[in-house]
């Protein structure tokens, strides 16, 4: 438990310190992947610990105009902070698989990783999670046009990210819907 509750405890007080990700956001990819573990049968420790950890430098990668490197950024800086605790070389590979796949740009080694990367679609196709990336976009676009081009291009990202079944289900018609949405805006 100290692995998860240092973890998550870390995580915060990056986004605290740096301003994202937004909170809302944290806490749909914390819950959904936690039921999602339960459902799965998946590691809850390795998947807590790779959700709270999949994003750990986002805020300080956008701060430093280095976005494309967050990942990268996270998974190192993970792999510093794992080496506080006494886990195993197959977890800590797991958690930080979870990290370095959750955009799908490298495989899936474990569920758990898998579970983190649709955990995270969430946060921009579940309806709580669309309407506060809206609300973070309108902070830091003065153009109203300039938001809804990232947010379709988010809403698309994390579109083919889905892999598991059961999130595809969750999130397709919402995903349709938001499409339709952002396209009638657009279009008037």
């Amino acid at each position: 438990m100290e692995l998860i509750e240092k973890s998550k405890k870390y995580a915060l007080s990056e986004i605290k310190k740096f301003g994202t990700p937004v909170l809302t956001h944290f806490e749909i990819s914390e819950k959904k992947a936690i039921e999602l573990a339960s459902k799965l049968g998946a590691d809850k420790t390795i998947t807590r610990v790779g959700v709270y950890l999949m994003d750990l430098k986002l805020g300080q990668a956008l701060k430093e105009n280095k976005l494309a490197e967050h990942v990268q950024m996270s998974a190192e800086a993970a792999k510093e902070f794992l080496k506080k605790f006494n886990i195993d070389n197959l977890t800590m590979r797991k958690i930080i698989n979870c990290i370095e796949a959750h955009h799908k740009n490298v495989p899936f080694e474990c569920i758990e990783a898998e579970i983190c990367a649709n955990a995270d679609c969430y946060r921009f196709i579940h309806p709580k999670g669309f309407f506060a990336y809206l609300t973070l976009l309108g902070k830091r676009y003065d153009n109203f046009s300039d938001c809804l081009n990232q947010m379709e291009k988010k809403l698309e990202e994390k579109h083919n990210i889905l892999s598991l079944e059961i999130c595809k289900n969750e999130l397709n018609e919402y995903y349709k819907i938001f499409k339709k949405f952002i396209s009638d805006s657009i279009n008037i």
